[in-house]
């Protein structure tokens, strides 16, 4: 059928379905969908009119996939995952146009979660098995539980701990290039503990603003942008969070949980701070003053603005 498989006993209305793609039994894909190349789309699917489906797209069994759904390329959808569209639905009851609910390229949604409508689920994006999703997913975010909350991200692997412990007063380089953790040099006496860095010294650009983040939800996630000439010293001088670092080809996540480390965020990386303990205090130096215009806030945009000059 026009280069895709359609299953005896699958009811394929549509003729938007690319070179590849396979329809297995009792699927039902009506008129106006859009299904790309390459998909694999099991038994008792059903996917209504106003649906687009990227290339290499996995939709397992048990799926329904909604008016304003739209996923795209390489996206997984596990077993019985439940889209919707409605915030209010009411039988016989139907809003001038539904909610959208986008799937960025290359997530996966694990079997039973429920997504709620108008959300995005973020490029490379987990959502764990029977998670229910009510806001939107950052990038390469791990949610789990209901309601979903992060509990990691993807390829973000932590550095061994003594590897940022035993230099004092120094930097060490991480993998992620440019970023850098500093070991605050330390004293301690009967008279309490002192952690002294000097600006032009221990920073590599001279501040001229700071702030403070704290009395974060537990379950909030800060950052997730880029500034594209700020650079910026984090330190969180009570409690702690973790701070994701991505150049868009190496990502890595750091625990700042004492007043003495600190990690410097050159331009252009890609910054997110969550996992916040109750008690945090995360102080922020920054080389420029604020302009919204230094901002890059969509991941998409930060991965097309840093490919090509991305070492190998």
């Amino acid at each position: 059928m026009d280069g895709f498989f359609v299953h005896e006993r699958a009811i394929c209305e549509s003729r938007q379905v690319g070179k590849g793609t396979r329809i297995w039994a009792f699927a039902h894909i009506l008129p106006a969908a859009r299904i790309g190349a390459d998909c694999n789309i099991c038994d008792g699917v059903f996917v209504e009119n106003d649906v687009s489906v990227g290339d290499r797209v996995t939709i397992k069994g048990g799926v329904q996939l909604w008016d304003g759904v739209i996923l795209e390329d390489d996206v997984f959808v596990g077993p019985n995952a439940t889209f919707t569209n409605d915030l209010f639905p009411r039988s016989k009851v139907y809003p001038k146009k539904f909610l959208t609910t986008t799937v960025r390229r290359g997530a996966s949604i694990g079997a039973n979660a429920t997504i709620l409508p108008g959300i995005e689920i973020g490029t490379g994006a987990f959502v764990g098995a029977g998670a229910v999703v009510t806001r939107s997913v950052p990038a390469n975010a791990i949610v789990v539980g209901n309601p979903a909350r992060i509990v990691g991200y993807s390829d973000a692997r932590q550095p061994e701990a003594d590897s940022v412990t035993q230099i004092t007063g120094a930097y060490t380089d991480t993998d992620v290039r440019g970023v850098r953790l500093l070991q605050l040099a330390h004293f301690a006496d009967a008279r309490g503990d002192l952690a002294v860095g000097e600006f032009e010294r221990s920073l590599p650009f001279s501040p001229r603003r700071y702030f403070f983040v704290y009395n974060v939800p537990s379950r909030a996630t800060r950052g997730e942008h880029a500034h594209k000439a700020c650079h910026q010293f984090l330190v969180c001088v009570a409690g702690s969070c973790n701070v994701l670092v991505d150049n868009g080809a190496v990502r890595r996540e750091f625990v700042l949980d004492r007043p003495t480390l600190g990690i410097y965020i050159p331009p252009m990386i890609w910054g997110t701070q969550y996992n916040y303990s109750p008690d945090a205090v995360l102080l922020v130096f920054a080389s420029e003053l604020y302009d919204p215009d230094d901002y890059v806030r969509e991941y998409a945009e930060f991965c097309a603005s840093v490919a090509g000059r991305i070492p190998t």
